[in-house]
């Protein structure tokens, strides 16, 4: 019963996650005109992007942000995708994202300030944060030799679902993520900060480590936090390019298209509808697969019927001698086989329900 239950599975339940996972992959994918990252792999930078999974390539420089907000009538936004809160990505972008993936907050409003931060609906469910309070990214990694640190981030607002991908994450204005890289840092007044020093007299002050950077950018050190070097060279991981029409679109993707350094646009709908065929192939494969293991099943479970029959050869004869028909022992195996396959079907329809029901999961955890 459980084995035709997962043959008759394999087409319903791979047919309704597929089509699902297309759906979901498209839509996102067509929500988002255009994006601009280093050259590379267009799947790479289509999947990061959009899905906000950690950059396996070189980001670019901010300049290339800048320079596009200047020369573009629509609408750019810039995204650094290197951090996370525990299992939640950080994404380091403009407030303007909020409106421009319709967004609506079901409490708080959005970040204003360095060091603030909003949640998705999710990421403040596993983060157990709401607003007022404060939320710390993760340690960058045992061997960061960058001077990225924890940053404390205070939570302005948390959205409403909006059933994608931005359930899951934590936004947060691209210098914050600055600071978090060690691109940034504040001073205090040592003076007054007696838990900071290691050693006061009355001519000397001796501070300690902690006084050289903090993890939380409050009211009181806010102004004191300046950045290194020039903001033009801080990196950014992709950009999203919204054109105010098509005419401007197509200028746009031409000019990229003639550019000779390592900086590339694309159009992440076609990324995703190139992915989509691929996993449109696989699964046809799957299901003939699917169709010649189903036929050595069905051969199968009709030789184990005919083989139980044989077995069951005395206990059918007593049916007889006591006064039970043919055509009614007939029917009573015909019966046990409908019990089989309705078993069957059933288990099928419960284990496709249950994918369909976390589908979004297993589409983000495939990504």
């Amino acid at each position: 019963m459980l084995s035709i239950g997962l043959i008759l599975f394999i087409p319903l339940g791979l047919n309704k996650l597929v089509n699902e996972g297309a759906g979901r992959l498209t839509g996102r994918a067509e929500s988002t005109p255009l994006l601009v990252g280093t050259l590379g792999s267009q799947t790479e930078l289509t999947l990061s992007a959009l899905y906000f999974k950690e950059a396996a390539y070189r980001p670019m420089q901010y300049r290339e942000f800048d320079s596009l907000r200047f020369e573009v009538d629509g609408k750019v936004y810039p995204m650094h995708l290197k951090f996370r809160a525990g299992e939640q990505p950080i994404v380091g972008t403009s407030p303007e994202y909020v409106t421009f993936r319709n967004m609506t907050f079901s409490e708080g409003r959005n970040f204003v300030m360095l060091g603030e931060c909003i949640l998705g609906a999710k990421a403040a469910e596993a983060l157990q944060a709401g607003v007022g309070d404060a939320v710390i990214s993760s340690p960058a990694g045992a061997f960061d030799v960058a001077g990225s640190f924890p940053l404390k981030m205070k939570v302005a607002g948390v959205l409403n679902p909006v059933n994608s991908p931005d359930d899951e994450a934590v936004f947060t204005d691209i210098k914050t993520t600055w600071v978090i890289e060690g691109l940034a840092h504040g001073h205090e007044n040592v003076e007054n900060s007696e838990n900071q020093m290691l050693l006061k007299t009355d001519s000397l002050i001796i501070a300690g480590p902690a006084v050289l950077s903090y993890t939380e950018i409050t009211e009181e050190n806010r102004t004191s936090f300046h950045f290194h070097g020039q903001e033009a060279n801080y990196p950014i991981h992709a950009i999203i390019v919204e054109p105010r029409n098509d005419r401007e679109r197509i200028q746009l993707r031409g000019r990229y298209e003639s550019r000779t350094d390592n900086i590339q646009m694309i159009v992440p709908a076609d990324v995703v509808n190139e992915l989509v065929a691929t996993v449109f192939t696989i699964r046809d494969l799957v299901f003939k697969a699917g169709v010649f293991i189903g036929i050595a099943t069905l051969c199968i479970a009709t030789l184990v019927f005919i083989l139980s029959v044989r077995l069951r050869k005395n206990e059918l004869n007593t049916i007889r001698k006591m006064g039970g028909s043919g055509r009614w022992i007939q029917q009573v195996l015909g019966l046990e086989i409908v019990i089989v396959l309705t078993l069957s079907i059933g288990t099928a329809w419960i284990i496709t329900l249950f994918v369909s029901t976390f589908s979004n999961e297993i589409i983000e955890k495939w990504i």
